[in-house]
């Protein structure tokens, strides 16, 4: 049908270029240089050609109606008949959304007399959200003296109120007559008599203005609260009350009942799909179903959410200013999903909220922008480059962690240990058999060549006479010793008179004054007995080593002399030596 109004306001878009240069852009969502701006789908009478429900229509049976006519001051009523079984004579809803044709009119009929407190509803629905923007009737019969238009948003679901006429409002609907819209009220529907002119008879009209008259129409764009005002799946329009003038009471009632029913000639629900200002069209999906064609990365029925992976920062309604495009996640092109997040986005001040999901090729971070734990940075690819992190493979001996350097892949190494991998001894050290300190510094001197205390040959068969044939292990020599332990020797340095090793005490089976404990400790032997091999001292090597108490010559540690028991360490003395300690406590030593 075509379009009746000509002042009300379109929802406050711009209007069509009337006068738009032939080579006009493919696309009205971007201009000529490919930047995106606010598009609308066409301003159309979206009932036109729609199924309307109707709860009553004449017809079924066959039925009298009187169409009441004035001349001068005299009406005449001149009766016809409903027939749904004959094509000239039926009334169907489908004439309410046809083409509208003033010369040759086809309305759409209720039954007669069908008055308060019963209703008669027309239900038209629009097969997606529009924004709407006018409602109007055009009647074949008198205007009713009460009605309501009420809209849904749910696809019928739920029914609020657009508007209601009456010349009773307060009666009718709870309602104050030509109540006054405020910001506060924009929202509310609101009951007037502004169609109580019932002349003519027939033909007249009866237009309801979603935004006339309220106060924020002029900045649609940025309210809101108008915005789901106009919105709507669903028209219902509500009879309630026919307008007989009082004929009712006349003698030939009868006559006067067939005279009174609803007709319609032209139901329009003129509006726009609702697409937020991210698409200039509505198309049919695959299921038949009426769906915006959106752009600016948007989605959904509505473009009413950002697609996926688009979620950099929040969805917003375009507007003549800012046509708000959805961003895509920055993830250097190692994850497909991401997600927003809010308060990222304002510290960022604004400019980036999302935040990748699932990095992969070895990433992490927000925007898979560096390489996970156990990986580095392969400088001489992108950080886009799916081999953009290389494994730090640290050695698993040699290395005090998996995680290498960011930029180098340097891995952390232990004591002693060099290389990119922590692969190697470095220089002036030398690899031992303990995985706790791989690698142990190799002596300045060797502990058997170098005896400082005397110039003159060490004449060691004599020196180390008493200590021969020391090598067994038995009760008597337990109880002997004042202290017991299994040492395993790390590393030693000269120091005067003296080697200072560092061992690492692994068990303590018997200790005398000097507390003894578990882990590193020195252990202080005369370079003459160190250079004469008794007791005869292997780095990296485990021993039984039994002495006495002697003040050592640093402040802490333990001494062994020649007269000690070191011995090279078996795993089945362990049993043995428990042996002894249990002894020891009843007393046998």
């Amino acid at each position: 049908s075509p379009t009746i109004f000509t002042r009300l306001p379109l929802l406050g878009y711009l209007p069509p270029l009337m006068f738009a240069a032939q080579s006009s852009p493919p696309d009205p969502c971007y201009d000529e240089n490919g930047n995106p701006r606010r598009c609308i789908p066409d301003f159309v009478n979206s009932a036109f050609g729609k199924d309307v429900r109707v709860s009553s229509t004449c017809g079924t049976p066959a039925s009298r109606y009187c169409v009441v006519t004035e001349k001068g001051e005299e009406r005449t009523r001149d009766c016809h008949t409903c027939d749904a079984g004959d094509p000239k004579k039926t009334h169907p809803p489908a004439y309410l959304t046809d083409l509208n044709n003033p010369h040759n009119l086809t309305c759409w009929q209720s039954e007669n007399y069908v008055q308060y407190p019963q209703n008669v509803t027309l239900t038209l629905s629009l097969g997606k959200k529009f924004e709407v923007t006018y409602v109007s009737l055009q009647f074949c019969s008198p205007r009713p003296e009460s009605m309501a238009i009420f809209k849904s948003m749910d696809y019928g679901k739920s029914w609020v109120p657009f508007q209601f006429y009456s010349t009773q409002c307060k009666k009718m609907y709870n309602k104050q007559n030509k109540a006054a819209i405020t910001k506060q009220n924009e929202q509310e529907a609101i009951c007037t008599d502004s169609h109580t002119d019932m002349h003519p008879l027939t033909g007249g009209l009866i237009a309801f203005s979603t935004l006339d008259g309220r106060p924020s129409a002029h900045d649609f764009d940025n309210s809101p609260v108008l915005q789901d005002w106009v919105t709507a799946t669903d028209i219902k329009v509500a009879f309630s009350r026919l307008h007989t003038f009082g004929d009712e009471n006349e003698d030939d009632s009868e006559l006067a009942r067939d005279s009174y029913f609803y007709a319609v000639s032209d139901l329009q629900v003129g509006g726009r799909c609702k697409c937020n200002g991210h698409a200039s069209k509505c198309v049919k999906d695959r299921e038949g179903n009426l769906v915006c064609e959106c752009k600016h990365n948007t989605a959904g029925p509505e473009c009413d959410r950002c697609k996926p992976f688009h979620y950099d920062r929040p969805w917003q309604r375009a507007t003549a200013r800012e046509a708000n495009e959805c961003v895509a996640c920055h993830c250097n092109l190692h994850a497909r999903r991401c997600r927003f997040n809010m308060e990222l986005y304002k510290l960022s001040g604004r400019r980036s909220g999302g935040v990748c999901l699932n990095c992969r090729h070895n990433t992490a971070g927000r925007h898979c922008h560096y390489c996970k734990e156990g990986f580095f940075r392969d400088m001489s690819k992108a950080i886009s480059h799916r081999r953009a992190c290389k494994a730090c493979d640290c050695h698993p001996v040699g290395a005090a962690g998996k995680t290498c350097n960011q930029t180098t892949g340097q891995c952390p190494c232990k004591d002693g240990v060099t290389g990119i991998t922590c692969n190697r001894c470095a220089k002036g050290y030398q690899q031992s058999r303990s995985p706790i300190a791989p690698c142990i510094k190799i002596p300045v001197a060797s502990p058997t060549s170098t005896y400082t205390s005397s110039e003159e040959p060490l004449d060691c068969d004599s020196h180390c006479k008493a200590s021969k044939g020391k090598l067994k292990i038995n009760m008597k020599k337990y109880c002997k010793k004042d202290y017991a332990v299994q040492v395993h020797v790390l590393k030693g340095d000269k120091a005067g008179e003296w080697w200072k090793f560092t061992v690492n005490i692994i068990s303590v089976y018997k200790q005398g004054e000097q507390r003894i404990r578990r882990g590193d400790q020195l252990l202080w032997v005369r370079a003459k007995d160190v250079a004469c091999k008794c007791p005869k001292i292997k780095l990296g090597r485990k021993y039984l080593l039994l002495g006495t108490d002697d003040d050592s010559p640093g402040q802490t540690g333990v001494v062994a002399d020649k007269g000690s028991l070191l011995i090279p360490w078996k795993d089945l003395w362990g049993r043995r030596l428990r042996k002894f300690q249990q002894r020891d406590k009843r007393g046998k030593c």
